[in-house]
């Protein structure tokens, strides 16, 4: 019975080609209960989910450095100088620029900066705190404070002087660069009331913390904007359009009329979409308080990056070696590093918020990366090729009857060796080499190089 189940000219008619060269993971499990699993077999009972465990696994193991990388992509560097990591990225095998030739110019990883993580806010005496100085009134919620912060945030934990315990901000509004909160209570059931001072008194320093007591980290951007109108009817707020030019879609909005988290879901020319209604319409409150402040869910860049991204790298100083202005320190050349010595770019990973950093001089550029799957990251990609079959075989064998209570150690440690054999011969074929092609690369070896 042939292999193959259409004609060739069904093959050039449709678009799956060079397929015949891989097996489905799911024909390698199946092959497998079918050989190796029975009463005569070396595996007298396994189970298929058993198998199929092992199988993927062995896919995954095999995947990182038996299999042929055939995963790539393409983009062009924005001016953030950052690539987010494909959804099946493990690791990189080459990350290079092209030119208008389409030749690759490989890139180089540095490892004299990183991305740490977002400093949190500091005072001036370097200590974690928000603080700020507002006029308390007895008996009276609402506390002016000395200029405008954009960072007190509804929701937010209060203490200080005269101001009760456990109070929260309920409320911020914004007038003439100064900032006036309010602050009160918020019970189990959502219902505020408000928190009054046991005493009056200007100057008083205010600590502002968040609600799960982490460190308040500064948010790349955040807009307040005044004289805005809703209804607790639909999800649209209304504005100018100048006003809403910076709102972004994900944005966070806080006012004490709107639940806490509500995101900005749509942003078009003087309507803002959200994905949750208010309570109070925007007609019936004053109209000092119709504001929202907006703040970005990303955290603002840290220094560290910051300062690597706007630096003129010493790649950009590329030079045709005529002169000595190259190497203006005493010993000339002696000192050169070879792992600076190119012109091409760098980059690094930040493998805690999944991104790609570059260089400056790598704007604007076409860069492809290279990288490692483990072939699990959808159903098309299970597949083996068949010259690593073999190996895959061998794998799911050791795997499967190494895990059973009472194998025989002799037939474990065999099957051991002979997947270490399986998975070299599938190096070897999977390498690809060919004796013309080497051939005609070692004819270099005769050339002679001038000094």
């Amino acid at each position: 019975m042939p292999i193959l189940n259409n004609t060739p000219q069904e093959y050039y008619d449709g678009n799956d080609y060079g397929n015949y060269q891989f097996i489905s993971l799911t024909d390698i499990i199946n092959q497998f209960m079918f050989i190796y699993v029975g009463g005569d077999k070396i595996i007298a009972k396994a189970k298929r989910l058993d198998v199929a465990f092992h199988a993927q696994r062995a896919l995954a193991e095999l995947s990182f450095d038996t299999f042929k990388s055939h995963k790539s992509q393409e983009i062009t560097v924005p001016a953030t100088l950052q690539m987010t990591m494909p959804h099946d990225y493990v690791n990189y095998t080459k990350i290079s620029w092209v030119d208008s030739s389409g030749v690759k110019h490989l890139l180089y990883p540095t490892s004299k900066t990183s991305n740490p993580y977002s400093n949190p806010l500091q005072d001036a005496n370097g200590e974690f705190k928000l603080q700020a100085v507002g006029t308390v009134i007895q008996n009276t919620p609402h506390i002016v404070l000395d200029t405008e912060y954009k960072d007190v945030l509804v929701g937010m934990n209060v203490t200080g002087s005269y101001i009760p315990e456990n109070s929260t901000v309920i409320a911020t509004s914004n007038s003439s660069g100064i900032t006036t909160i309010s602050i009160g209570f918020i019970n189990a059931a959502g219902t505020q009331t408000f928190s009054l001072p046991t005493e009056s008194n200007d100057g008083t320093t205010l600590t502002f913390t968040k609600t799960d007591g982490s460190l308040f980290l500064p948010h790349k951007e955040s807009y307040i904007v005044e004289n805005l109108s809703w209804n607790t009817t639909d999800y649209k707020i209304t504005g100018t359009a100048s006003e809403l030019a910076d709102i972004k879609i994900g944005m966070i909005l806080y006012n004490d009329n709107f639940p806490i988290g509500t995101v900005v879901t749509n942003v078009y020319t003087t309507t803002i979409v959200v994905d949750q209604l208010p309570d109070i319409a925007s007609a019936s409150i004053d109209s000092d308080k119709r504001e929202i402040t907006f703040v970005s869910p990303d955290l603002i860049d840290t220094d560290t990056w910051t300062s690597y991204k706007s630096t003129d790298t010493s790649e950009n100083n590329v030079d045709d070696y005529k002169d000595d202005t190259y190497w203006p320190n005493p010993g000339r050349r002696y000192g050169l590093d070879p792992q600076h010595a190119q012109a091409n770019g760098s980059f690094y990973i930040d493998q805690l918020n999944g991104k790609i950093h570059f260089s400056s001089n790598v704007s604007g550029k076409t860069v492809i990366l290279d990288y490692i799957s483990d072939s699990l990251g959808t159903e098309g990609e299970m597949q083996v090729h068949k010259l690593a079959e073999e190996a895959m075989y061998k794998y799911i064998l050791h795997a499967v009857l190494s895990g059973k209570a009472g194998a025989p150690e002799v037939i474990v440690r065999r099957l051991k060796r002979e997947r270490f054999a399986a998975v070299r011969n599938a190096k070897l074929r999977l390498s690809n080499l060919k004796i013309e092609e080497l051939t005609q690369i070692l004819r270099g070896k005769s050339k002679q190089i001038k000094h």
